[in-house]
């Protein structure tokens, strides 16, 4: 297609039989998911068009046309424009009234244009926060809903009214609901994780909190567990919450998280360890766990592109009260990678190195 051909079909959208806008618009849609000419037809003016169909087109026109914004949102520049166009309405609209697959587009379209956080407010002032609860509650399509929890975490993702605005609009109930499914999505644990530390801890718990983080530390994807384990660190600051964390299970499950191939999520498992271990009763829980010792020591690693090293050594810190512990450490091979820590001024380094070395020495001259 040459530019001027799709200047052309542009012009068609508002031709005045209806027809000729049903096949317009099909063609065009056909053009946005290819992803040959997105950046054509926006400078030719596609968008306001599209908008009008999705206002006021036959159910093909507004389904077509909601679909090709979903793709042309993509754009952040695009996702302004519909904005500017007054098209945020519209799709609400569709995401209340539209079929199937017309809900599931304007939903993924209105995800889209939230990822720009200067828009925010004014979906915000469109009612989207109220649209978005009730589609993670009864959207048609599972697609929809993910959309949803997807737009629901930006929204909350750095402006506390919006936070507070979702949380008025019961969507953290909304969000535990959907979070126990049998494959707990990343955006929703994300957008959770953004709203726990504006409630209380006394609101939380009865509404399925520790239940919920559970479920996803257990059945979810790497990326829900990482956003479990940051939510969990940010409800940490009270003993009382530390503990009931502690007796829900959570500590074996994060233990295990210290094995995963991500970075970032070693990282997050062993700051909410770190967190909780504070807790005598949790220590004691992570030092029962076989696996705590030689996966904290493994996170000793000095490689820059491990973040969980003062995490880790915090953590094994905590431990050495225990003499099995201590062994396990030698035996591991942490002393080895405390010296060249300690080089890298990672706190409380030295003093577990010291320990370590005491305790080396001390069982050598028993022996002899």
């Amino acid at each position: 297609m040459g530019r001027s051909n799709i200047a052309a079909l542009v012009q068609l959208l508002t031709a005045t039989s209806p027809r000729i806008r049903e096949k317009t618009v099909t063609v065009i849609c056909s053009l946005a998911e290819s992803g040959s000419c997105e950046n054509w037809l926006v400078s030719e003016g596609v968008l306001p068009p599209l908008i009008r169909l999705v206002e006021s087109g036959s159910a093909v026109g507004k389904e077509k046309a909601t679909i090709s914004l979903q793709r042309l949102s993509m754009s952040e520049e695009a996702a302004r424009a519909i904005v500017g166009h007054g098209g945020v309405r519209p799709l609400i609209e569709i995401c209340q009234t539209g079929d199937s697959v017309s809900q599931a587009a304007s939903a993924s379209t209105l995800k889209n244009i939230s990822a720009v956080p200067e828009v925010r407010q004014t979906l915000a002032e469109e009612g989207i926060v109220k649209v978005m609860i009730n589609l993670l509650d009864c959207g048609i399509l599972l697609g929809s809903k993910e959309y949803a929890a997807e737009c629901l975490q930006n929204l909350t993702a750095c402006n506390d009214n919006l936070r507070r605005s979702v949380i008025s609009e019961g969507g953290i109930r909304s969000l535990l609901a959907y979070l126990a499914g049998p494959l707990p999505q990343e955006s929703a644990v994300g957008a959770l994780r953004n709203l726990v530390g504006s409630v209380s801890m006394e609101v939380l718990v009865s509404l399925g909190f520790l239940p919920c983080v559970v479920h996803v530390l257990k059945s979810g994807s790497l990326g829900a567990q990482q956003a479990a384990a940051s939510a969990i660190c940010r409800v940490c600051s009270s003993t009382e919450m530390k503990k009931l964390i502690g007796e829900a299970g959570c500590i074996p499950l994060l233990v295990k998280m210290l094995e995963a191939k991500s970075n970032s999520a070693r990282e997050v498992a062993a700051q909410a360890i770190s967190s909780l271990m504070t807790l005598s009763h949790n220590c004691r829980e992570v030092k029962r766990d076989d696996k705590s010792v030689p996966n904290l020591v493994q996170l000793l690693d000095p490689s820059p592109q491990n973040t969980a090293k003062k995490y880790a050594v915090c953590c094994l810190g905590l431990l050495c009260s225990s003499k099995k512990c201590k062994k396990l450490m030698v035996s591991y091979g942490a002393i080895g990678y405390l010296k060249k820590l300690t080089e890298m001024d990672i706190p409380g380094t030295k003093k577990l190195l010291e320990r370590l070395e005491r305790g080396k020495l001390r069982s050598f001259f028993t022996r002899k």
